[in-house]
């Protein structure tokens, strides 16, 4: 099948690879380039890099207006695949492609439709999760289920780990899909629309931990914004980050003081801070413009942590 491949991040490189081998890719569709780091410099989508890398024409429109979508006619594409790129496609682009639209969504849908359902899964502690090849229509992540295939969950993924293990699976899972439409034996099945449950836009103060949630809580906005934007709160002025830790065992003791407070250690847990009800362990944290340390080289060089308050700084 002659195809248009559209997305943007790591998330879906393996399923770029995995059309190119096994179909003709017309042109690859992504995001416009971005200023990145501290200098600001224009960096490509990590899609953008690797079919640049295979030779594939690359498109990076600003706008899909009447103009793009001309270009793309000339294409003469049969079907269009998207792996996370982000954006909407107006009725009359989708009308471009005689197969229609197929779409990998990192989710069991219709659970967590949106933009980011990987740290969703992680944050409402979902026991799996999984990826689901779902026809593109016009409302977001509606469309009819062509495939899926769940993975089950430990409750130790990191997002950044999780997107790894459900970028390769994604693109096992079009390969298979894409087979079937090929040959006219794909049919869809419809969502159920009362199980829907949807997912916004991650932004940069979704990390910012609240004391007053429960250890259980901050240990999966811990894991559900590593790598980005990182669970953190303020020290003494400074931004600190939590990297790794967990829900003590044992309820705080008396001496464990208001929320947010850094009251003790334990040789087996790490550094504890009451949090809610219950007292969040840490083992692993970043301060401001200081490279990531575990907790113990953390307290040789901050005499003054043990005791103190952390998030007071917070706006």
């Amino acid at each position: 099948m002659r195809v248009l491949f559209a997305g943007s991040p790591q998330l879906a490189i393996p399923s770029l690879d995995c059309v190119q081998r096994g179909h003709q890719v017309a042109a690859v569709l992504t995001n416009p380039d971005r200023p990145a780091g501290r200098r600001a410099c224009l960096a490509p989508t990590p899609v953008k890099a690797r079919a640049l890398e295979l030779g594939l024409a690359v498109l990076q429109p600003q706008r899909l207006d009447e103009a793009f979508t001309e270009s793309v006619r000339a294409l003469g594409c049969e079907l269009l695949v998207v792996v996370a790129f982000g954006r909407i496609f107006p009725a009359e682009f989708l009308a471009l492609f005689p197969l229609g639209g197929v779409n990998v969504h990192p989710s069991l849908l219709p659970r967590h439709r949106g933009p980011s359902p990987i740290p969703a899964a992680i944050l409402a502690g979902d026991r799996e999760t999984g990826i689901t090849v779902q026809k593109l229509a016009a409302r977001m992540d509606s469309g009819d289920i062509l495939s899926a295939r769940s993975l089950p969950l430990a409750g130790t993924e990191t997002a950044g780990a999780l997107s790894a293990g459900l970028s390769g699976l994604g693109a096992e899972l079009l390969e298979e899909t894409l087979a079937d439409v090929e040959q006219g034996r794909a049919a869809g099945k419809p969502q159920e629309e009362a199980a829907a449950t949807y997912c916004r836009r991650v932004r940069k103060e979704d990390g910012r931990i609240d004391w007053e949630q429960e250890p259980e809580h901050i240990e999966r906005q811990i894991r559900a914004y590593d790598p980005w934007p990182g669970a953190f709160t303020t020290f003494r002025g400074q931004t600190l980050h939590l990297l790794a830790g967990g829900a003590h065992p044992q309820s705080p003791p008396r001496e464990a003081g208001e929320r947010g407070l850094v009251f003790g250690t334990d040789n087996r847990y790490g550094i504890l801070v009451r949090a809610g009800k219950g007292v969040l362990y840490v083992t692993r944290l970043q301060l401001q413009a200081k490279k990531p340390t575990d907790w113990r080289s953390f307290l040789n060089g901050r005499k003054d942590f043990v005791g103190s308050q952390l998030g007071v700084d917070d706006d």
